[in-house]
């Protein structure tokens, strides 16, 4: 039975080149399958990995119809044996309902992969829908570090590398964005303490942290 799938984790965990690895493997057996994106980071229509792959997708606008535009590409003879829909966090609902309509009357694989939460720690609407229709929910096993080491389980929006928590939901950027608009994974405690790598650098240079001298030995 066709099914509607949301691959989910944090940025960079693997999530696109994930999305290129089963359009890969799917095309090597003769399949044909429809590629679609929003706010790719390598510009509108692309489907991109930080390991440098890319591949043309459709660019799925605010007000794009996912259903209604396979239907047409369908009836004018075209041909689609799965879909896969890369940046669905930027997705809104309504659109998650008609890949939802795809699988269920097109019967149609639908491979959705997004992030789960904003910088924020707040659900994406996009991926809200996601795991309320999903009829499977994949969390990604590659897993992104945060600085100190830790699994990382959050998204950080960061300006100049520190840490900022207000500001629009959507705001495109990437990792190691120098003094841009960037963005971070961090552990939990450090998203809670809005330490990221730069700030901790500073923190660990900074000459109000006090040396700790060694005690003195009243020894004899």
């Amino acid at each position: 039975m066709p099914e509607l799938v949301f691959f989910s984790g944090t940025m960079d965990c693997g999530k696109s080149t994930l999305a290129l690895q089963i359009e890969h493997n799917r095309s090597a057996r003769g399949l044909q399958g429809m590629i679609f994106t929003r706010n790719d980071r390598a510009g509108a229509g692309k489907l991109s990995s930080r390991l440098g792959l890319v591949t043309e997708a459709v660019e799925a606008a605010e007000e794009f119809d996912f259903y209604a535009y396979l239907v047409d590409h369908l009836s004018r003879g075209g041909r689609c044996d799965y879909v896969i829909a890369d940046e669905a966090q930027f997705l809104a609902p309504e659109q998650i309902d008609q890949l939802a309509r795809v699988v269920d009357d097109l019967e149609l694989d639908v491979f959705a992969f997004g992030i789960t939460t904003d910088f924020r720690s707040k659900l994406f609407p996009g991926s809200q829908r996601l795991v309320e229709l999903a009829d499977r929910v994949e969390v990604l096993q590659v897993e992104a570090l945060c600085w100190c080491g830790a699994r990382a389980t959050h998204n950080a929006r960061t300006v100049g590398g520190v840490m900022v928590v207000e500001g629009a939901q959507v705001v495109v950027g990437d990792v190691n964005a120098g003094n841009e608009v960037g963005y971070e994974v961090l552990c939990r405690r450090h998203h809670r303490r809005r330490m990221t790598a730069a700030t901790a650098r500073a923190a660990a240079l900074s000459p109000d942290v006090l040396p700790v001298e060694p005690p003195v030995s009243t020894r004899s």
